[in-house]
């Protein structure tokens, strides 16, 4: 690869004796990654079904290597939403932040939502999920992956750390910034990174980065952790953000990360007046893992003011409420928790605890539920991809290997054997792809658009 010079001088100076080794890596083939979606599988119901998936990421309960031979994207289990495709070294910040069942957690960097999807996964349901990326493009595709997997219990935003910050002051147990930066350590996955790495951009990265981590200050309770990541290996990115960060913020504190399955600790002495603490972040070297590069930091808070909320607004019980429990009588066997929440004709439900948040712009405010239409409710891909498949009165289930699972995720009718009519969930397997209209033995598709296999 054609790396610029001052980055491999800058290696040589980090590295040492290692600088040969990392060199070398970009000889060896990138791996790539899955992890299980445990809302709604296990690993070995996906291995029954795929043949591609391999050995498991050591530092990921729920990471495996794949075949990259192999197309798991175009497997009916990923439109099941039961994996996401993620790097194995970008898998290590969600699993190292310590949530716990009932958590309030924060993504604020968020799209495309990989990290956001394993976040969810350990949430296990329970507690609140905010995810904002600040690009209204890139906050559509953290909706769409969010979605797939089938979360309850999100809303995402699309605006600046600075305004959110201002709504959630001292709110969230656990908060993960996986910031912008140069890249360097995606440089052997994704070469055309390299053609914009600059001191420029690096600079630029650090003045975000900074900003980004002010903000969430303010947002992180008393006790409350935020794990701070990169793809990179500078150090003005890495140890001297989070040094400058400490500086300035001294309710805060490094908690060690393990160094196991080859993470490294931190480089305090390759910054002036470096703290001893930054020691207990971690440095993934492509060199020494199974991945790409990373850096990783556990912060805690050790002091400060909690936020006590506002009620979140909810709809009242109008004639459109009355409709969607119509609805829920005549096709669903499940109940709903959470606070009804309209914009315009579509119904949300949000996660209980939320404060309210007008003047913020919300890319999606809840578990979308559906959309009414004059006198009837519609119900929405994210209904049927969240609920199970005995949460709905009438379902009907494809083979993982059958034409009838394509033509369905193509969008076409097809024929079953149901003597009922109405909203029907059409699944893989056991698993939920979608709604469509049963009439007469014929399943008339609702399969999202946006969705359907090319």
């Amino acid at each position: 690869m054609n790396l610029p010079e001052k980055f491999l001088d800058n290696m040589k100076a980090l590295l040492g004796d290692e600088y040969q080794a990392y060199i070398d890596s970009f000889e060896d083939e990138r791996k790539y990654g899955l992890r299980i979606n445990t809302l709604k599988t296990t690993a070995d119901e996906v291995k029954d079904i795929t043949d591609f998936v391999m050995d498991k990421v050591a530092w990921c309960e729920t990471g495996y290597y794949y075949n990259g031979e192999k197309r798991p994207a175009k497997h009916p289990c990923y439109y099941a939403g039961l994996y996401y495709l993620q790097e194995p070294s970008a898998m290590a910040p969600g699993d190292i932040l310590p949530i716990c069942e009932g958590d309030r957690v924060l993504d604020i960097c968020a799209a495309p939502g990989g990290k956001s999807t394993q976040l969810a996964a350990k949430l296990n349901g329970t507690g609140i999920l905010v995810t904002n990326d600040i690009s209204p493009s890139r906050a559509g595709a953290l909706v769409k992956n969010i979605e797939l997997f089938g979360v309850k219990n999100n809303v995402t935003l699309s605006d600046s750390p600075e305004k959110i910050s201002k709504k959630f002051p001292g709110f969230f147990d656990k908060i993960l910034v996986d910031a912008p930066c140069s890249g360097e350590g995606m440089f052997r996955k994704e070469p055309d990174t390299i053609k914009s790495w600059d001191d420029e951009k690096i600079d630029f990265c650090v003045k975000a980065q900074k900003s980004i981590l002010d903000s969430c200050a303010i947002m992180l309770k008393r006790g409350g952790y935020l794990l701070y990541s990169t793809c990179t290996f500078a150090p003005v990115e890495n140890e001297k953000t989070i040094n400058d960060f400490l500086d300035t913020h001294e309710d805060f504190e490094v908690i060690e990360i393990p160094k196991t399955n080859g993470f490294a600790e931190g480089l305090p002495e390759t910054i002036e007046n470096g703290r001893e603490s930054l020691k207990g972040a971690a440095r993934l070297w492509p060199h020494r893992i199974n991945g790409e590069g990373h850096f990783l930091c556990l912060l805690r808070r050790k002091d400060g003011e909690n936020f006590e909320r506002p009620v979140v607004p909810y709809v009242e019980k109008d004639k459109r409420i009355a409709v969607f429990e119509r609805f829920c009588k005549e096709n669903l066997d499940t109940k709903f928790n959470g606070d009804f929440y309209m914009h315009k004709d579509s119904l949300f439900l949000c996660p209980e605890g939320l404060p309210e948040m007008k003047g913020i712009r919300v890319a999606r405010s809840g578990w979308h539920l559906g959309d009414f239409k004059k006198d009837r409710f519609e119900p929405s891909f994210a209904l049927a991809a969240a609920l199970k498949k005995d949460e709905a009165k009438l379902s009907f289930s494809l083979a993982a290997d059958s034409i009838d699972v394509i033509k369905y995720l193509k969008g076409e009718t097809i024929d079953c054997d149901l003597d009922d009519n109405g909203w029907c969930l059409v699944c893989m397997e056991d698993h939920p792809l979608g709604w469509a209209k049963l009439v007469n033995g014929r399943l008339k598709n609702k399969y999202p658009s946006y969705l359907k296999w090319e």
